[in-house]
């Protein structure tokens, strides 16, 4: 029987490991197997641990045959050892024997420190990944920790996480011990451990904030409908109210613009459009261009592809700074939206407009030749398949990166029709 100070030593490691006494149990059990196994070989399967956390004991009991004589002292024992302690046993009976902990040696007992170092290790990984799985998506509160260059780490219920560079708002600064709040958007395990990765740039993270702060949304009684954001610029939401005597935009706006404000501070004066759902696409698509209100609009509901025309003052507006407005309309209405200038809309007739959308791109004043090659390799080879294609599949094509991208989508957004 072991001594009862090695189990009260081993509880005190558990309870500084928040760890629970039934797997403290299992650890010293696996343990003490394990020992056995490195002393006597891994093929050897005739051991047994029994412990009782409340008494403080420990038993190791190794399994063997009676025998009279001895050929394999792991597994048999003479007739004559055995009866010093039970003298009514005979020849071929089973027999229990009790290990002497002592036997082990010092080497084995520095292994079983590691090995308890190791299981209690793993088992606080696995802890962090299941108490934080249940939480994706979840906003947590933290504080700043330490700031590095690609990244910050933050301490939320004394577990670190990562902010990486690339999730932060552009204008977000931190200082040390600062309180931030953000979504929690990765759980992964690595060879360091358990890695959970925050986000602030996320739609889910702008989401759950209307969530905190428009209890109607939590209720259920108003939907979001589609989130789509540009982190640190723009954003646009799209609600819709289940009853017709509340105002989704008006809840989510709140009492002199209570609510909307409390997540622009959040976001560091981000601009948010809240827009009305409408099940019809044309309202729907000319609500999301806001604040710029098309002249007229053209829509393909099978593309589905929509052509809006603005007054010619009003154009800068609509595309916004970086093109953000025009592409989050597209992403929160599910339509590719093109806008042109209604001076040069006016100048087009409409099979003038066909021939410019069914254009090859190899004609298009600004796109070279290399490029238009290139386009065409990857499946794009008309002004039509470009404005149809997303931004992730125009990435691919050879030589095209996001600057290059950016200026070959506002020559053909503003593209004039010369027949």
């Amino acid at each position: 029987m072991i001594n009862k100070d090695i189990i009260d030593a081993f509880k005190i490691i558990a309870k500084d490991k928040d760890i629970e006494t039934v797997n403290l149990s299992y650890i010293i059990e696996e343990l003490f197997v394990n020992l056995m196994h490195k002393k006597y070989g891994e093929e050897n399967d005739n051991f047994s641990c029994i412990v009782n956390m409340d008494k403080g004991e420990i038993e190791i009991y190794q399994e063997k045959v009676i025998v009279k004589n001895v050929s394999d002292a792991v597994h048999e024992i003479s007739i004559e050892d055995a009866h010093k302690t039970e003298p009514d046993l005979e020849i071929g009976d089973p027999f229990i024997e009790i290990i002497n902990p002592e036997s082990f040696g010092r080497r084995l007992i520095f292994h079983a420190k590691q090995f308890l170092a190791q299981k209690i290790k793993n088992i606080e990984k696995e802890s962090i990944l299941q108490q934080f799985n249940s939480k994706a998506n979840e906003v947590i509160i933290g504080n700043v920790h330490q700031i590095q260059k690609d990244r910050i780490f933050v301490i939320h219920e004394n577990t670190e996480m990562v902010l990486p560079r690339d999730q932060q708002m552009p204008n977000d600064r931190y200082r040390r011990g600062e309180i931030i709040r953000a979504i929690i958007s990765d759980i992964s395990s690595t060879a360091k451990g358990p890695e959970i990765r925050l986000s602030r740039t996320s739609d889910k993270f702008l989401e759950r904030l209307f969530e905190i702060e428009v209890p109607e949304i939590e209720d259920g009684i108003i939907e979001i409908k589609a989130i789509a954001r540009a982190a640190g610029d723009r954003s646009k939401v799209v609600v819709h109210s289940s009853d017709r005597r509340i105002d989704a935009v008006g809840a989510c706006v709140g009492m002199r613009g209570s609510r909307i404000q409390s997540i622009v501070r959040e976001l560091n004066g981000e601009k948010i459009d809240i827009i009305n759902w409408s099940d019809r696409p044309e309202v729907l698509i000319s609500r999301a261009i806001a604040p710029a209100k098309p002249y007229n609009l053209y829509m393909d509901e099978e593309k589905p592809y929509a052509v809006a025309v603005f007054e010619d003052d009003d154009l800068a507006v609509a595309i916004g700074r970086n093109g953000h407005n025009i592409k989050l309309a597209s992403k929160v209405t599910g339509y590719t939206i093109d806008s042109i200038k209604k001076s040069d809309h006016e100048g087009t007739s409409d099979n003038d407009t066909k021939f410019d959308i069914e254009s090859a791109l190899s004609e298009i004043d600004g796109i070279t030749s290399t490029q238009a090659k290139n386009f065409a390799e990857n499946g794009i080879s008309t002004v039509s398949d470009f404005m149809e294609s997303s931004e992730e599949v125009l990435l691919q094509t050879k030589g095209v990166g996001t600057k290059s991208l950016e200026k070959i989508s506002s020559i053909i957004q503003t593209i004039k029709k010369d027949n």
